[in-house]
């Protein structure tokens, strides 16, 4: 069969007899399928990246992608408008995935999260595992999937909210072990044959975009996808698709169609269509943009200080550790040792407020003695970077085994709006009292990003400890106002911040002090005030 010349509504022919005749692999299949376009590379970025640089960090194990997210929450630290979501439908093998990379890349935003509904299909029973591995089940029927799990994702995944979401194994039709984690969306693609089908779903989704592509086009791709990816042999394809795809497609699909806002014929192919879709987006999200730190610059000032505030009791000891670190003076090894010793006191005083329950132990000497032991589950520490794991030797001191994770968080330079770049915390941390450490705090824009991240994953708010050397009262008034069941522990609280965000009489740039870096021009105290450090 020779190859057909990209005309357009070209119909390939005679694809059905490729299995009895055909012994060649799938890349055979490759020449039957239109060429994309002339001149055009192969898509390979799957986040949104800038165009001149593109904003990652590439190490032996991961990719980290270092564009910023802005705020997603208020100065009420509660979530004022829910992530964008899109819904892609269409066929199987029409294109989706290919046009929701497409539009990744051209929004050139960051935080950018694509759902695929293949993860989402039921695990199988004993009969049903049987059926699939003789291409006897129905993948493609609405039953086939876990609509109650893709409804609760996609609603936490609106909410800011951390999920996590099954890894479907397609060459033994079974959830993998490990699930993955998604968070942290402005945008949200959510892709699948079945996209449309439900009701409640179609409510979750701000656009509905259906791909069209012709039907001798997708059962190509399949053949492709299938016999290269997944293992499967052509007959069993060819079987599957003629008994199962194309009747699903006919009564449950195409029928969708008519919901849609935008119908993309031709798919990858159609980059008007793909144009006019980021445009559409870029408006919506340019109206969702939030202002926070202004907001908490001119709130929740004159009022006394919370309940929820500690601050170390200003002995004598402790206020000359404050004049060391204070004095600009002070060498870097004089600030560094008086900075770790006020940082082991500040520890020390953090745990008492942990709760502990009565418990009864044996002495040496057989005599029972009535003690307090620790009452949670276990004791987590999460730094803000730089300055907060500095603080980090000092909670290992006195906590052993204390499981450690990390947040960045930067200033935007040019909305002056703080940005989270990067997190990584432990498993499990729902179920865990967590120390927040960040060595000073003066808007509390920083922390109270912290705060939300945590919130986002599910850990308790009364479960939550900010600590800090340094605070300015604007922002004990921030955090508490917002999160005001967060407990905030600190040495010591400063009344004024100036005009650059500085902690007035304060403690200039700890990050810069403690690590011997330059100090950045008009950069606040707050270590998200400056460069990555």
């Amino acid at each position: 069969m020779s190859s057909p010349q990209a005309y357009p509504g070209i119909r390939v022919s005679g694809c059905w007899t490729l299995g009895a005749e055909s012994s060649s692999n799938a890349e055979s299949l490759d020449r039957l399928l239109p060429p994309v376009g002339a001149g055009r590379s192969p898509r390979k970025r799957t986040t949104s990246q800038c165009k001149s640089e593109p904003p990652l960090l590439r190490t032996s194990k991961r990719t980290i992608y270092t564009a910023g997210r802005p705020p997603w929450y208020n100065e009420h630290g509660t979530q004022s408008k829910e992530a964008f979501a899109i819904g892609l439908g269409g066929g199987s093998a029409s294109g989706k995935t290919t046009v929701a990379r497409m539009i990744i890349e051209a929004l050139d935003v960051p935080w950018v999260v694509l759902l695929s509904m293949d993860s989402f299909y039921k695990v199988l029973t004993r009969q049903q595992q049987e059926q699939a591995a003789h291409n006897n089940f129905n993948f493609d029927h609405p039953d086939a999937f876990d609509f109650d799990l893709i409804i609760s994702t996609l609603k936490k995944l609106k909410q800011g909210k951390s999920v996590k979401v099954p890894v479907y194994d397609f060459t033994t039709h079974s959830r993998k072990k490990g699930w993955k984690t998604l968070y942290g969306a402005n945008v949200i693609i959510f892709e699948g044959i079945m996209a449309f089908a439900d009701k409640t779903l179609l409510e979750l989704l701000d656009m509905k975009i259906f791909v069209d592509t012709d039907s001798d086009i997708r059962l190509v791709r399949r053949l492709r996808r299938d016999i290269s990816e997944r293992g499967r042999d052509i007959e069993g394809v060819i079987k599957q698709y003629n008994k199962f795809v194309k009747p699903a497609f006919d009564q449950y699909i195409q029928p969708t169609m008519r919901v849609a806002d935008i119908v993309v014929p031709r798919g990858s192919g159609n980059t008007v269509a793909i144009d006019l879709i980021v445009q559409h987006v870029h408006s919506q999200l340019e109206e969702r943009e939030l202002s926070v730190r202004a907001a908490l610059a001119s709130a929740h000032q004159c009022h006394p200080l919370p309940r929820t505030l500690s601050v170390l009791k200003s002995t004598p000891q402790v206020r000359g550790m404050h004049t060391i670190i204070r004095d600009r003076e002070t060498s870097r090894d004089e600030f560094i040792f008086y900075s770790k010793r006020l940082m082991r006191l500040l520890i020390e005083h953090a745990l008492s407020f942990l709760p502990f329950q009565d418990c009864v132990v044996q002495t040496p000497q057989g005599q029972d003695y009535s003690g307090k032991c620790y009452a949670g589950k276990q004791i987590t520490g999460v730094s803000i970077l730089r300055a907060g794991e500095t603080m980090e030797p000092a909670l290992r001191a006195v906590c052993k085994d204390v499981r450690i994770g990390t947040i960045l968080i930067q200033t935007n330079q040019l909305t002056g709006e703080p940005e989270l770049h990067y997190l990584r915390l432990p498993k499990d941390i729902s179920d865990d009292h967590v120390i927040l450490m960040d060595c000073t705090v003066s808007t509390g824009a920083a922390a109270m990003m912290a705060v939300r991240v945590l919130l986002d994953h599910d850990v308790p708010e009364d479960k939550i400890f900010l600590l800090s050397l340094l605070m300015a009262e604007m922002g004990v008034h921030s955090v508490a106002y917002a999160f005001p069941r967060v407990r905030i522990i600190t040495t010591a609280v400063d009344k004024r911040v100036n005009d650059l965000f500085r902690i007035i009489p304060g403690i200039g740039n700890f990050g810069d002090r403690y690590f011997g870096t330059d100090a950045v021009p008009d950069g606040s105290d707050e270590e998200e005030g400056g460069p990555a450090g």
